[in-house]
């Protein structure tokens, strides 16, 4: 997939098959709109293109609701990419952008530079100055460019409607495995393994490692049944080597037994005993097991991480999601 992040000049891709959205987390809503999208190109022999915008525009014009974002700009690209999407355009977004009257980015961006024969977007879509552009204006627009109009309906998840700001909401309650529903794929941190206390292995008999995490949406406090995947698989399959996947156990949180402040991320691998210092890792998490407690002392400390094991490994034995590598 190609990424562009200028729009200078005109681009020349045949017939192409647009969607426009901020895309956070490339839910199963997404994906239904990405999966129209590549049927679509497919069809009128073009090409398949997303639209998004980095920085998220709530970052832009309401800073104070202290927005997390689900995924890294690198995995959102990934995970377009993995839905079929050929060209992802990445534009700025600034209060300056903000201002854009939708028909001016209709004509500008759609119409002059991209040439669209096909726009395809979320039943709830809106853009432009003051959200005025909705999908009935993009059909009238339609008509006046000479390109075609689809409205994809949301997904649902029960009776819940998948949308970021669900996802948002059910991972910082800790609510992983409805979460995971949502986004066709077990959520997952990234990070790199650094220097820890070193209580794990000397005093818990239960080594861990640390990452610290450029992920801004982590999990609610707690400890949960987690995969863990060690190495890009981008990076693997150019080694001709696939990355390996472990089952593991995870605490988020402060370690109150030990009285600990800052916040940590530390997973134990089951079954492992490589130094992963410096190493690229993703936890992968499918179930949560508990809060994070406060402990009278190392004894039921131990005591308690043997049981989250235990625990952990049965949820694991009878789970198979999906994971993004």
């Amino acid at each position: 997939m190609r990424i562009i992040r200028e729009l200078h000049g005109k681009f020349d891709y045949p017939n192409p098959v647009v969607t426009i959205g901020n895309f956070d987390g490339v839910h199963i809503g997404h994906q239904k709109i990405f999966k129209k999208v590549v049927e679509k190109a497919r069809k009128i022999n073009g090409t398949p293109i997303a639209i998004t915008f980095d920085p998220h525009p709530v970052r832009v014009l309401a800073p104070e609701r202290g927005l997390k974002i689900l995924t890294t700009f690198e995995d959102k690209a990934n995970l377009i990419s993995s839905e079929g999407i050929k060209v992802l355009i990445c534009i700025g977004f600034s209060k300056e952008f903000a201002k854009t009257d939708p028909d001016d980015f209709v004509r500008d961006i759609l119409v002059n530079k991209l040439g669209v024969k096909w726009v395809i977007v979320g039943h709830n879509y809106a853009f432009g100055k003051g959200k005025k552009g909705t999908t009935a204006l993009l059909r009238r627009r339609g008509k006046k460019y000479g390109f075609d109009v689809s409205v994809v309906r949301y997904a649902k998840v029960y009776d819940d409607i998948v949308s970021s700001s669900r996802v948002r909401s059910l991972l910082l309650r800790g609510r992983v495995c409805e979460a995971s529903r949502m986004l066709g794929r077990a959520y997952h941190i990234g990070g790199t393994v650094i220097k820890g206390a070193g209580r794990g292995a000397s005093l818990l008999h239960t080594p861990t490692a640390n990452i610290t995490t450029p992920n801004e949406l982590v999990p609610k406090e707690g400890v949960y049944a987690v995969k863990v995947s060690i190495g890009n698989r981008q990076e693997a399959i150019g080694r001709r080597k696939e990355c390996e996947i472990y089952d593991g156990v995870a605490n988020i949180g402060k370690n109150p037994t030990f009285g600990d402040v800052p916040m940590s991320y530390e997973v134990h691998i089951f079954n492992f005993d490589k130094n992963l210092l410096g190493e690229k890792i993703k936890i992968h998490f499918i179930d949560r097991i508990r809060d994070e407690k406060k402990f009278s002392g190392i004894s039921e400390l131990e005591e308690n991480i043997r049981k989250d094991i235990e625990k952990a490994k049965q949820i694991l034995a009878k789970r198979s999601d999906r994971l993004y590598l």
